[in-house]
């Protein structure tokens, strides 16, 4: 990561609970922004369910804890708004407004504030319940009966919100006022789905299986992640395997060649494909069973 601190001074406050929030605050906390999180008196949901991950996240942030449902709680929270630049919340527009958040009751507070409300999906579909799950359902990002292999949404979600803090820090160098951003998980997934969307990673498209030269295959004591897209990495990857090529895009296409390239891989140690990459330049990882 590069040690330049864009957000040096910037002050945020966080209410944003589970994982987007946090890993937002992490990357804002990066930038050399000073990052608080209040948390209500039963704590962030993340502490309970993965403490070492939310530790982790929250490295050098300050925490508060606050029932913002009662007054003290309130009063605490508004002293705290009176210096803050960034306010980043995951709370439902309803109940937002509820604990007099809302984004017309604190611009005209705080003019200067800006607003980031991390929801669900985008403007009235933002009081539907949902979660990273069902966002990446409704794109095509899960398979069977298998939970995706990372909170992909939660994720994506979280970098929209830093960049979105970064949009409003510098509207407010040129305007002099505060802005709300709103960030929808389901449009992060969305975004990270796109490639599917498009047929890339469908296993007829390029990145998904079609390209003998971007693939997952067996080795002889365990697996290798090939990622020979660029034609000047697959024809030394069938070079290696000694596969004749006439047309090397057109020839990374046929079932012949992904047979031949998998027998030449299954002949091979992780060792021997290690040193294959390092020699010839070949991307690719090779991994256990």
């Amino acid at each position: 990561m590069s040690s330049a601190k864009p957000l040096r001074g910037v002050r945020i406050l966080s209410l944003a609970l589970n994982l987007p929030g946090p890993a937002a605050l992490m990357r804002l906390a990066q930038m050399g922004a000073r990052c608080t999180k209040v948390n209500p008196p039963a704590g962030d949901p993340m502490q309970h369910y993965t403490p070492d991950g939310y530790a982790l996240l929250h490295k050098g942030v300050v925490h508060r804890t606050l029932d913002l449902k009662t007054e003290l709680g309130q009063k605490t929270l508004h002293k705290l708004l009176s210096s803050t630049d960034v306010l980043l919340t995951s709370f439902r527009p309803s109940a937002l407004v509820k604990l007099g958040l809302g984004w017309r009751t604190l611009h005209k507070q705080y003019p200067t504030l800006s607003l980031i409300e991390v929801v669900g999906a985008p403007g009235p579909l933002a009081e539907i319940p949902g979660h990273d799950l069902t966002y990446q359902a409704e794109v095509g990002l899960v398979n069977g009966m298998d939970l995706p292999p990372s909170l992909f949404a939660d994720m994506g979600g979280a970098l929209m919100a830093s960049e979105a803090s970064l949009k409003a820090v510098l509207s407010r160098q040129t305007s002099g006022q505060g802005s709300r951003h709103e960030v929808a998980l389901s449009e992060a997934a969305a975004w990270l789905a796109l490639p599917r969307q498009l047929r890339m990673t469908t296993p007829d498209g390029a990145v998904g299986g079609a390209h003998a030269g971007y693939r997952i295959y067996a080795c002889k004591n365990g697996r290798v992640a090939v990622a020979a897209l660029e034609p000047h990495f697959a024809a030394s990857l069938c070079k290696a395997a000694g596969i004749p090529l006439t047309h090397t895009v057109k020839d990374l296409f046929k079932p012949e060649t992904q047979q031949a390239v998998a027998a030449f891989l299954a002949s091979k140690t992780r060792l021997q494909l290690d040193k294959l990459a390092a020699d010839k330049d070949i991307p690719l990882l090779t991994l256990p069973r």
